[in-house]
């Protein structure tokens, strides 16, 4: 390749060689007409580096060719072998055509995707091809993560615990031991991140109420079962994320669930249903009990036992419009009776002059609740007759929360 001659005064290299020079000049330099001191007569047009040289004047280099770069690229991923072989074949097409460099990567790129071809090939033959597409579909929709589980789901956790962050969760058969099982699933609205404390304040209205619904049968329920919950992170918000998963587990050490806790109208027949409908219309009232004591002050009290009045009444008149199997009626007719007189003593404490005489009818309106009218009534239906441990009002604590964040 030839090189520019220097910006300098030095005298140009000539056709005859480094100096030689022609016949002399007939004119002395610095004559009149004389060429000047760099003007030479046998000068080629153009000089030593012409207009027609291939790589150009600066020698600028040969492109790699594009087509070979992302056949290597797909041979190497071996996501799509197919691909990646036709356009290996069209980057060597190129390459002879073009002079273009590459072709090495052109050429790995095809045996690559070739290999990658045959091991398809081989998956699809043998069905495993179906698992990695099964796995990837799973994957995509959020299966085995925090965000797929739905209500009456049971699942395990990698370590067993139901506190701090979940990555990802293992759904399990409700029959067997689980570490937890899905009551209720609450879908927050948009927006911007409410923040942690916001969200675990609706988690704790949402799951403790809504869990009379799924679990109708609250006897059935384990004493040491304890609402948990899922919540959505300010990461997996960014992602979408905006479900409240309630859920129950065990506060036993080392301990679990083992069947499902689900008793509602798609597990219980009609007359159980009936029967709990009211039962637990009633077991609601009675847990809205004023936070302040008759003897701080005696007017809320005596709201709330005409409260516990009303539903007495609307309940009993549903059990009593009830046709109950043959084997039910007696026990949940000597139910009604207890029922009748427990109203009464709730009407009397709605009017109290005083705080004893409130309290005097208060206990003797509680003395038919859970007692043994009740659970002979209950086993008539084929319900659970663990009489459960009295109820302790903790919702200070609040519940147990798990921050999602999901794993992909």
């Amino acid at each position: 390749m030839s090189i520019p001659p220097p910006a300098g005064p030095e005298q140009p290299q000539g056709p005859y060689g480094q100096g030689q020079h022609p016949s002399p000049s007939p004119y002395p330099q610095g004559a009149a007409g004389a060429p000047g001191p760099f003007a030479h007569p046998y000068q080629p047009y153009g000089g030593p580096y012409g207009p027609y040289s291939p790589h150009g004047p600066y020698g600028r280099p040969v492109p790699v060719n594009g087509v070979a770069i992302s056949s290597l690229v797909l041979g190497v991923l071996c996501f799509v072998p197919a691909v990646g072989l036709v356009l290996g074949l069209i980057a060597l097409a190129q390459i002879r055509r073009r002079g273009e460099h590459g072709k090495g990567m052109a050429v790995a790129g095809s045996v690559l995707s070739s290999v990658g071809l045959a091991l398809w090939a081989l998956a699809l033959s043998t069905g495993s091809a179906s698992d990695v597409w099964d796995g990837f579909k799973g994957a995509a929709s959020g299966e085995g993560t925090a965000y797929a589980l739905a209500k009456g789901d049971c699942f395990d956790t990698p370590n067993g615990d139901l506190e701090g962050d979940a990555y990802d969760v293992d759904e399990v058969s409700c029959a067997g031991e689980h570490d937890a099982e899905v009551f209720a699933v609450v879908t927050l609205p948009g927006g911007s991140f409410p923040g942690h404390d916001e969200i675990e304040r609706t988690a704790d209205e949402k799951c403790y109420t809504l869990q009379g619904d799924y679990a109708m049968d609250t006897w059935a329920v384990p004493d040491d079962v304890e609402v948990h919950y899922l919540v959505p992170s300010r990461q997996s918000w960014r992602d979408g994320d905006r479900e409240i998963t309630c859920m129950w587990g065990s506060t036993a050490e080392n301990g679990g669930l083992t069947g499902s806790l689900r008793t509602d109208p798609t597990t219980l027949d009609a007359d159980q249903t009936a029967f709990l409908t009211a039962t637990n219309a009633i077991d609601t009232a009675l847990y809205e009990e004023p936070s302040e004591y008759p003897e701080e002050d005696l007017a809320p009290n005596h709201a709330w036992a005409k409260d516990v009045h009303a539903a007495l009444g609307e309940q009993i008149e549903a059990l009593r419009g009830h046709r109950w199997p043959a084997d039910a009626e007696e026990p949940v007719a000597d139910l009604i009776d207890e029922m009748e007189a427990a109203r009464k003593e709730w009407s009397r404490a709605a009017v109290a002059k005083d705080v004893d005489t409130y309290y005097t009818h208060y206990e003797r309106g509680y003395e038919y609740v859970d007692g043994p009218t009740t659970v002979t009534a209950r086993k008539a239906l084929g319900l659970d007759t663990t009489m459960p441990t009295p109820y302790e009002d903790d919702s200070e604590d609040g519940g147990s929360g798990i921050v999602g964040v999901v794993d992909v």
